[in-house]
């Protein structure tokens, strides 16, 4: 029987955490995490990390791997997580469980990436000194003029992204890499739910990570914000509130709001894979235990 990586991916907040686990203590696998936000040592409750007993309770691989000073690229994560997989396997399981919502790293990690226009240094000037001039509204207001689809995928609130996307909407584009062909059987599993849910879970995630110290967490990192690892949702708006341009329930409010535009963008990306299949988090375990 072929070695299978098996991907659960979809929205934040809908369950791939715990369906992940449930799944592997069944198949005596362990877990990938393809959330590149989970990376990251200091950022712990604004990325709802698997809890200390859920890490215990599974292996899980690339969850605080970095810190917030490094760069890591999706290309670094696919060398990384190709290695460890067929470290895996080479150890006798059967199955590797992929998790988690960055569609990028999920694409790195399944069929690999494609070449990079490089940086025009010139367009990168402008661009940083309108978004030093003008805040990311400018960046934001580019970016849909010249790409809305493109816009609808990325990251609003990340002027890194941003910029990027501009840059590449800006340049000649360079032909696809065919695809990867990895050495083991892929199975893509998504997760989704009524949109109502998902929002409502949302929103009570978010309380929930108040409660369990968010801002404390924020707080600390404050002084390294413009870090890239930095610039995401949960963490820009609470920096806000910490230089006076929020109040807190407004950067509450914020951070419910733009997760809910996250978890949009992530199912328009998921969505646009023929390759997964879709399953309902109510009953998921049982929807993929029929599949394999």
């Amino acid at each position: 029987m072929q070695p299978t990586l098996i991907v659960i991916t979809g929205p934040t907040a809908v369950g791939k955490t715990k369906l992940a686990i449930d799944l592997a203590l069944q198949l005596n696998a362990e877990i990938i995490s393809t959330d590149s936000r989970q990376f990251f040592k200091e950022m712990s409750i604004g990325t709802a990390k698997p809890s200390d007993d859920e890490l215990k309770t599974v292996p899980h691989h690339f969850i605080n791997n970095c810190t917030v000073s490094d760069y890591y690229s999706a290309g670094d994560f696919e060398r990384d997580a190709l290695k460890k997989i067929d470290n895996l396997f080479n150890a006798g399981h059967q199955y590797v469980i992929a998790v988690g919502g960055s569609g990028l790293y999920v694409k790195a990690l399944c069929e690999g990436l494609d070449e990079m226009p490089a940086v025009d240094l010139e367009l990168r000037n402008t661009l940083i000194s309108n978004f030093e001039t003008h805040g990311i509204t400018w960046l934001q207001e580019k970016l849909k003029t010249l790409d809305a689809e493109k816009y609808a995928r990325v990251d609003h609130h990340n002027p890194q992204r941003l910029m990027r996307a501009i840059e590449l909407t800006s340049q000649a584009p360079v032909a696809p890499k065919p695809k990867a062909i990895r050495p083991f059987k892929i199975l893509k599993f998504g997760v989704e739910m009524p949109r109502e849910a998902l929002y409502d879970r949302i929103n009570k995630r978010v309380d929930l990570m108040m409660e369990a110290g968010l801002l404390e967490e924020a707080t600390a990192l404050h002084a390294l914000r413009n870090l890239n690892a930095l610039q995401t949702v949960g963490y820009n708006e609470l920096f806000d509130y910490l230089e006076g341009k929020l109040d807190l329930a407004k950067a509450v409010s914020l951070i419910k709001q733009h997760t809910r535009n996250y978890a949009k963008r992530q199912m328009t990306w998921f969505k646009a894979d023929g390759e997964i299949e879709w399953i309902n988090a109510q009953n998921g375990l049982s929807q993929i235990q029929e599949a394999l």
